[in-house]
């Protein structure tokens, strides 16, 4: 499973080519949005992804900025969690996450973090390069690209809206 994580991490993303997930060309640049367009993501999401249990926390937006929580675990035992915040950068904003194991060491460097750059917003939607989340009333539907041993996939995760 700790092999599975660190792809998470490392993505080596190729041209996927589905309309679940977008992809920038390495010389395009990002989509134009605010980090306030995304509302609609703020709550306590929980279900299923990477073959366990997940949970995911979005904060309203602050100061060009939107915190979020992810924890993942499988057979009752937390396997990793993630630090996410959508950062505002002039009329663009990215996805940068930090991995950490169960006794928050982190999986990537300390100056290293995954970044995610916006491709496009919609309604519910956002499309960042490799990652893609969408509302449907009160569920989550996440698409994430990953690349194992030359083989590329999409992992497909699905939240339900929880109360605190």
């Amino acid at each position: 499973m700790k092999s599975f994580v660190f792809i998470a991490i490392f993505l080596t993303i190729s041209h996927f080519a589905t309309a679940q997930v977008r992809q920038l060309e390495p010389d395009q640049s990002p989509g134009k949005g605010k980090v306030e367009d995304l509302a609609w993501l703020v709550g306590f999401w929980s279900g299923s992804g990477l073959g366990g249990e997940c949970e995911e926390v979005w904060m309203p937006a602050k100061d060009g900025h939107m915190i979020g929580t992810f924890r993942f675990w499988n057979e009752g035992k937390l396997v990793f969690s993630e630090f996410m915040n959508i950062v505002q950068e002039g009329d663009t904003f990215s996805m940068k996450l930090k991995h950490f194991n169960p006794d928050l060491t982190g999986l990537e460097d300390k100056e290293e973090w995954t970044t995610f750059r916006l491709v496009e917003v919609g309604e519910n939607t956002v499309w960042f390069h490799g990652l893609t989340l969408e509302r449907k009333g009160d569920e989550l539907v996440i698409y994430l690209a990953l690349s194992e041993k030359g083989e590329q996939r999409i992992e497909e995760f699905r939240f339900m809206r929880k109360e605190l």
